[in-house]
């Protein structure tokens, strides 16, 4: 049962955070190919830049991803829950232990 639980809260954490990693990774994308990319902000624009790279330009792609983290809103409430899953059952975990 207990090994299920730690199973679904860690799955909980992941999906939580992906649209985080996604984000992250298009930044670091765009970084190393020296491309602008605005977060879709309706401050700052809201669209995406021409990023060449190899002749196409992947500028659209990364902006859609970059959209993914909006989606952040959403996923970490579920990542925190999985994490306070987590943590009470380490704590259930080392108040059932043997006492020496």
């Amino acid at each position: 049962m207990k090994r299920g639980l730690y199973f679904i809260s860690l799955a909980a954490i992941l999906i939580g955070l992906m649209p985080i990693f996604a984000v992250i990774i298009v930044r670091v994308i765009a970084s190393i190919f020296g491309c602008e990319l605005r977060g879709g902000s309706l401050i700052y624009g809201g669209a995406f830049t021409p990023c060449i790279v190899m002749g196409e330009d992947i500028g659209p792609s990364l902006y859609q991803v970059a959209i993914l983290g909006w989606y952040g809103l959403i996923s970490l409430p579920i990542a925190a829950l999985g994490a306070g899953i987590m943590v009470t059952l380490g704590i259930i975990a080392f108040c059932e232990r043997p006492r020496d």
